[in-house]
């Protein structure tokens, strides 16, 4: 199949489901709703030249009462919240009348949705909400309530196979593409192939077995470069959060703390970093994230690095 594009920037989840059909059927699956092409459906999704091709995974709005977002995620997900409030406010930006907002009547626009659907290799459950409000610093203000003022839920969905089956029953897309990403890990873990044979061992298999034959057919070298890609950077993001939280350990320990405490603040600031760094892909100002995240110039440094 010949050698991988490592510039490729797209992901196997979009490429699949950024298609009207697909969008509605694992809608619908995730939901139980049973919303059809002829109730409207228009991707919002968000369009940068950033790595992996797109700010956001799939976006759109149904019959222009809905705007749902959906995100994959081979990590695991805390920070999802704090993106997806990003996401909204831009993707309601495009498709929202800017002026409409200085009526004195009230504008309604369309109610959002989020989900996120896990297929890492840690332990998740199969169902979890997460809320933006845990990522909020507690402020305790004499006779004010009610604190914060601002919520977002994301539900995430564990789609690797054996869990959540009868949401993958639903969507034959979905328990496709769980197929095929774990047969590429099992081709990995316990066949011990290189990545680039276990993805091309995974769309022998997936297609031989009649798991998404006509998309593996037409797409085969774009799937074998988007996944080669997909996993090269999971596994450089696993090795950049190890590298940081052993540097922050050994300079701890410099400093004379126990090697439990330091180890655990070295987590924590790298798990710090690296939030930043996807507020950086988002667009944000380093002056923002610095002020968002309460960035030590040090830690400032390291992120421009």
């Amino acid at each position: 199949m010949g050698q991988p594009n490592r510039e490729y920037k797209d992901s196997v989840f979009k490429n699949l489901f950024h298609e009207q059909k697909a969008a509605l059927d694992l809608y619908n699956a995730l939901t139980g709703n049973r919303f059809t092409i002829d109730d409207g459906l228009c991707f919002t999704t968000l369009e940068n030249a950033l790595f992996m091709g797109q700010l956001n995974d799939i976006s759109f709005t149904i019959g222009n009462k809905l705007v749902v977002f959906m995100e994959h995620s081979s990590t695991l997900p805390m920070n999802i919240p704090i993106r997806a409030l990003m996401y909204m406010g831009r993707v309601y930006e495009k498709i929202i009348d800017r002026r409409a907002i200085y009526r004195t009547k009230l504008f309604t626009i369309p109610a959002p949705e989020f989900y996120v659907l896990y297929n890492g290799t840690d332990a998740f459950p199969d169902d979890k909400t997460l809320r933006l409000s845990d990522a909020f610093r507690r402020v305790d203000i004499p006779g004010v309530e009610n604190l914060p003022m601002l919520e977002l839920t994301v539900r995430v969905l564990n789609v690797n196979v054996g869990h959540n089956e009868k949401i993958l029953e639903k969507c034959d897309t979905l328990r496709g593409y769980a197929v095929f990403i774990g047969q590429v890990r099992k081709n990995q873990q316990q066949a011990g192939m290189a990545l680039e044979d276990a993805i091309t061992s995974a769309i022998d298999f997936c297609v031989a077995n009649g798991i998404l034959v006509e998309y593996l057919k037409n797409k085969g070298s774009e799937v074998h470069n988007m996944l080669f890609t997909e996993f090269n950077l999971e596994d450089a993001k696993e090795v950049w959060l190890e590298e940081g939280i052993e540097i922050g350990e050994a300079r701890g320990e410099a400093r004379g703390e126990a090697r439990g405490e330091a180890r655990e603040r070295a987590r924590s600031e790298a798990k710090t970093l690296e939030s930043a760094r996807n507020l950086l892909e988002m667009g944000m100002s380093l002056k923002q994230i610095a002020a968002a995240l309460t960035l030590t110039p040090n830690e400032i440094s390291k992120l421009t690095n």
